[in-house]
């Protein structure tokens, strides 16, 4: 990404803002409401008012990425780290951030436009001087091919990166690349399997092999599932660790959890760590649930860490947010995390130096991809959009919001505000949604005749939306904790609620996915909408 002036000068504003965000001041409680478990500490306010991990005081709070970032693998090239996330059914996808300190990120890509299904949990690895992003994509029901592994090369993190090649490896998930003491590479994948690759890196040169059991869970523990997934494979001091994701990354709080194994060659036998799991939500009143999926990293002053995503406690809604705490290797040789529940603060494995985080509001040139994503986007989903002025014309697809294929972003907050206005030309329908998938949205748009509201994916008809006989409108969200009103107006003077919500159910244990609950905009029909004025406050 490549910020305007006005975007980096209020990042830059916002590194030595205000201590406390409007997103972490005291909120208006409806009747009743049981507030959620409040941390020990406040985030620091960031771009308009987006809460900040980095405190400004050498410490930091998590989560260091706020919102959904799910799975996250992060690369220490020199003293650059680059950190991708599963991108799911968003596209353009596979979305690459870029940090000094493990703290502060900004947004560099989208590497992946061309849609060859649902990206899970995926791969970066540096050989030579090229780098390369392994990605496993689940195909459409009935495909011959359900599970299959993708490979993107480039030069450079930032791109251009090549189309995506199929290497041909099927039915595995979340690879992981190491490269043995033979100097030969090889990918990692859930169930303890492994694959030879070729030098070159893009094609399998050999059979998958079992090469790890993982760790035994006790049986009373409350867990998914034994889901041995997610190895990222690390070779320090003469072993090779193994950090592996076990438990199921949702369901119950204490699902996740990250369990290591050694040896001292790439070919095992692999030693499981005598204080497994080095990470685990054990209980439910803990800030963070879920955690897990773990890369394991050295940090700019020595130091090592492990980047993990978790659920926090009450919003599930946000997706898995990434997660950053420290660990230090033991006599013997094992690690230790020492972040306990996340709840207080931590050290920053180095001042913070550089604005962080990702302006929401507006509509830029690189919009597209660093900020905005199509869901299930058809074949040429990018010739619908056309940004320039500050004004984003989308042409309309599908019926409703259920197949219009919608333009979605990723907020980070427990509370914001987004205002946007909407122009319709010819026969089309577009408004403001919190879209998690086609049957599980909330919204409010500006149809031909009258407002048209939405509700757990269906259309309110009890009561309908208000009649209006306006081209263009000014809409408005406001998300109160999981509490949602919409409103619109004629002028941005005058407003009118028009219903509120509650949508703290709008997530993956209710309907699956692994996905979390994205504001954005959407166009159905056969005409186009303009939408203009986009802002976005915490």
């Amino acid at each position: 990404m490549h910020p305007t002036r006005r975007q980096t000068l209020a990042l830059a504003l916002a590194s030595a803002g205000a201590a406390l965000p409007r997103a972490a001041s005291a909120a208006p409680q409806s009747g009743g409401r049981v507030p959620c478990p409040a941390p020990a500490a406040r985030w620091r306010a960031g771009a308009e008012g987006q809460r900040r991990a980095d405190l400004g005081d050498g410490r930091y709070l998590n989560p260091v990425l706020a919102g959904d970032h799910p799975d996250p693998t992060v690369l220490k090239d020199g003293a650059n780290y680059y950190a991708a996330f599963s991108s799911f059914q968003y596209y353009p996808g596979v979305p690459i951030w870029h940090s000094r300190d493990l703290v502060n990120w900004m947004p560099v890509t989208a590497a992946l436009t061309t849609n060859i299904g649902t990206v899970w949990a995926l791969d970066i690895a540096k050989h030579g001087d090229r780098y390369f992003i392994y990605i496993p994509v689940l195909a459409p029901d009935g495909d011959a091919r359900p599970l299959r592994t993708y490979v993107i090369h480039a030069q450079s993190m930032r791109g251009p990166w090549s189309e995506p090649i199929d290497m041909k490896i099927d039915n595995m998930i979340d690879p992981g690349h190491a490269m043995g003491e033979d100097g030969k590479r090889y990918l990692f994948f859930n169930g303890g399997k492994r694959v030879r690759l070729s030098d070159d890196g893009l094609a399998a040169a050999g059979p998958i092999e079992h090469v790890y059991d993982g760790w035994p869970i006790p049986e009373d523990w409350i867990i998914e599932g034994f889901a041995m997934e997610g190895p990222k494979v690390l070779r320090k001091d003469g072993y090779f660790y193994q950090f592996v994701a076990q438990g199921g990354t949702a369901g119950p709080p204490t699902s996740h959890m990250v369990v290591v194994a050694r040896s001292k060659s790439i070919n095992g036998p692999w030693e499981n760590c005598p204080h497994n799991p080095i990470v685990r939500t054990a209980h439910h009143d803990e800030p963070w649930w879920s955690r897990g999926h773990s890369t394991a990293v050295e940090g700019p002053d020595g130091r090592w860490w492990l980047v993990y995503h978790g659920y926090e406690n009450g919003f599930r809604t946000l997706g898995r947010q990434m997660l950053l705490e420290p660990i230090i290797w033991t006599a013997d040789g094992w690690p230790r995390a020492t972040g306990g529940d996340l709840s207080r603060p931590l050290a920053m494995p180095a001042p913070g130096a550089t604005p962080s985080g990702q302006i929401l509001s507006g509509f830029g040139a690189d919009s597209i991809g660093n900020k905005l994503s199509f869901y299930a986007p058809r074949d040429n989903y990018l010739k619908r959009a056309r940004i320039a002025a500050d004004t984003l014309q989308l042409a309309g697809q599908g019926t409703s919001p259920t197949d219009s294929s919608p333009l979605l972003f990723v907020a980070g907050d427990r509370s914001y505000q987004i205002d946007v206005e909407v122009e319709l030309d010819g026969d089309v329908e577009a408004g403001l949604l919190l879209f998690y998938n086609e049957k599980l949205f909330c919204g409010l748009g500006l149809g031909k005749d009258r407002f048209q509201a939405y509700r757990i994916g269906q259309r309110e008809r009890w009561p309908e939306g208000a009649v209006t006989s306006a081209r263009r409108a000014r809409l408005r969200l406001v998300n109160d904790e999981n509490i949602v009103t919409f409103f619109h107006s004629a002028d941005g003077r005058k407003w009118t609620k028009e219903r509120s919500f509650e949508v703290a159910g709008y997530n993956h244990n209710v309907a699956d996915g692994f996905l979390s609950l994205r504001p954005g905009l959407y166009a159905a029909g056969g005409g186009r909408a303009t939408f203009r004025r986009l802002s976005y406050s915490a």
